[in-house]
């Protein structure tokens, strides 16, 4: 299966960190980045979201309808993603857009094929990591397709 972890774009100061919306900058940034996506990804492909309406406005660039998933939420752990990954159809494309710092440490956790708590990649805002994964019983095989960051794309 294709995976692809989109960080969503840059989003405004607010004390409700679930109702932050994106800056101007921020709109910018993911319409670069679903540009890209659009050209590049299969026709049939799924997107989940997590609750936050920055998560949601970066994913709506795609034109393409969300399934809302708290496992992407802010809070999330990386292990509790693993789990989900392993319930997701092995032939889709999906793209999961949510937060740092869950995305660094999923990535990590994806490449190393093992959980470890101090490692993780940085991951820019509206960057995304497109991963190709295979799954040997229980165990994945993840190889990095391409990492791009909105600066990257103009």
């Amino acid at each position: 299966m294709d995976l692809i972890l989109w960080r969503h774009a840059e989003a405004e100061d607010n004390w409700n960190d679930m109702a932050r919306k994106l800056t101007s900058k921020g709109h910018q940034q993911a319409k670069l980045s679903a540009l890209w996506l659009q050209q590049h990804l299969p026709n049939n492909y799924q997107v989940y979201c997590s609750e936050a309406v920055r998560a949601q406005q970066t994913a709506n660039y795609l034109k393409q309808s969300l399934t809302i998933h708290k496992s992407l939420n802010p809070d999330s752990h990386p292990l509790n993603l693993a789990t989900f990954l392993q319930q997701q159809q092995p032939t889709a494309t999906q793209i999961w857009v949510g937060h740092q710092p869950w995305i660094g440490q999923f990535c990590a956790y994806l490449l190393n094929g093992v959980w470890l708590p101090q490692q993780f990649w940085s991951v820019k805002k509206s960057a995304f990591w497109w991963f190709d994964i295979r799954f040997n019983q229980q165990r994945h095989q993840a190889r990095l397709k391409v990492a791009l960051s909105p600066t990257a794309l103009k």
